[in-house]
């Protein structure tokens, strides 16, 4: 009987896993609130309650535990705490310990490279799905950091030409969405957000699991637009639509088609990600929308029946991330059986077909 090595680690160590996405949920909450509000990560350097500001210390930090031990009340102003900050810490726990057994447990070896990646974008995807579910926005951190750890993983991997043609795929899938919605309706079918998400998810996860991923997407969000809207009807009066920046009512002006064009190009060559890190460009880029639709941006209020799709499509990049084996088997069980090439395949030297 031969002998098969188990693996280092044994799957119980998972909670090690946990251990960290909770601990990394913490400082999503932090980031949640602060990135997309133009607010520094490092200054203040220490966490504060949004309400009284006062310094929150490690008893007022400790993941999980700190939220129910005070009944998700601020233990020095007595506010609530909303639960947002409970979930994301279970949530990212959750997903750093699955993202553990299938990476740490399974070889012989621990996957550490594998493991810091996938966390990375569990952690960023999580973030992404708060902010967008909030404000309506992603910033452009958080994809341009999607984007460096796809290309840095498969790079590492000999995978470089797969992570470039999943980004390119990403890219060219949202923003083909964005352009033919915007010349068969007139309106912006989805924000450019979304754009650069699916670009650095694609980076990641390859053109076949991208396919995959924008699939589930759709589906979860015609299946949350549809539960979103039957709850709005069930409370009766429902959400009054908000007024628009123009006393008459009139709604915001689409963005149009040369910009839309220009910022494809953008987005295509990773110019908005350089621009992060040289702001006389990102003021060029800026200076070359118009003053009116920015300003229409910024004072723009969703409606009851706005359905954001980002945290949709990122939900959906999770899903793909976790159980990738399955699904690209099952859309390659799929493709054969449609196409008959698992029928039409020549069978093994030495073998007979049943």
């Amino acid at each position: 009987m031969l002998y098969e090595p188990a693996p280092l680690l044994s799957p119980w160590t998972a909670i090690v896993g946990f251990i960290l996405g909770a601990l990394a949920g913490s400082f999503l909450n932090m980031l949640i609130w602060r990135l997309p509000r133009g607010k520094s990560l490092v200054a203040p350097p220490h966490s504060i309650c949004p309400n009284c500001n006062h310094r929150l210390t490690a008893l007022d930090l400790i993941p999980i535990v700190s939220w129910l031990r005070t009944g998700g009340k601020c233990r020095h102003c007595g506010v609530p705490i909303a639960s947002r900050y409970l979930w994301v810490e279970v949530l990212v726990g959750t997903l750093f310990a699955i993202v553990w057994v299938q990476k740490m447990t399974v070889g012989l070896d621990p996957d550490w490279g594998g493991f810091f990646a996938y966390a990375a974008v569990a952690a960023i995807l999580v973030a992404i799905i708060f902010i967008d579910w909030e404000l309506y926005i992603i910033p452009d951190e958080l994809n341009a950091a999607l984007l460096f750890v796809g290309l840095l993983y498969n790079g590492l991997h000999g995978q470089l030409h797969e992570a470039i043609l999943g980004a390119f795929l990403g890219w060219a899938l949202i923003w083909g969405f964005v352009f033919l919605g915007r010349v068969a309706f007139g309106k912006d079918a989805m924000g450019d957000g979304d754009i650069k998400m699916m670009r650095g998810v694609g980076a990641l996860l390859g053109p076949t699991l991208l396919l995959a991923n924008v699939g589930l997407g759709v589906v979860l969000g015609l299946v949350g637009g549809i539960v979103g809207l039957a709850v709005e009807s069930r409370k009766g009066t429902g959400i009054p639509e908000p007024e628009t920046p123009s006393s008459e009512g009139e709604a915001i002006e689409a963005t149009p088609i040369p910009l839309v064009l220009l910022g494809g190009a953008l987005y295509l060559f990773c110019i908005d990600v350089v621009a992060l890190f040289v702001p006389p460009l990102m003021r060029w880029i800026v200076g070359r929308y118009p003053a009116e639709l920015v300003n229409e941006e910024e004072d723009w209020q969703p409606s009851a029946t706005t359905i954001p799709f980002g945290p949709y499509l990122a939900a959906g990049a999770l899903i793909c991330m976790l159980a990738g084996g399955p699904i690209e088997r099952g859309m390659k069980n799929y493709w054969d059986n449609a196409t008959g090439a698992s029928v039409s395949a020549p069978a093994p030297s030495g073998s007979t077909r049943p």
